[in-house]
């Protein structure tokens, strides 16, 4: 996946991945390593403006809000028992 076609942040998640996959091999040379780190700070910055730019729905900012409101114990649940990451994707 080329950098011209990452458009969203699925994308970009994408992308990262794959950075991550070649740069481990060791068949990767250090100026390719680096050449993708850039690309990989690039692609976080847009990312991050991704995430600043995004306007939530009333509906998304009263679940967000109830979901800040649940107590959550020493073990990552909530009072009802399900999970402090159950919406995080």
């Amino acid at each position: 996946m080329a950098e011209s076609t990452v458009n969203t942040f699925e994308d970009i998640t994408a992308r990262l991945d794959e950075i991550i996959t070649t740069v481990r091999s060791k068949d990767t040379s250090l100026e390719r390593s680096l050449d993708l780190f850039d690309e990989a700070i690039r692609l976080g910055s847009k990312a991050v403006e991704l995430v600043d730019s995004f306007d939530m729905s009333p509906s998304e900012a009263a679940m967000l809000e109830d979901a800040q409101k649940e107590p959550v114990d020493a073990r990552g649940a909530t009072a009802d028992g399900a999970s402090e990451a159950r919406g995080a994707r």
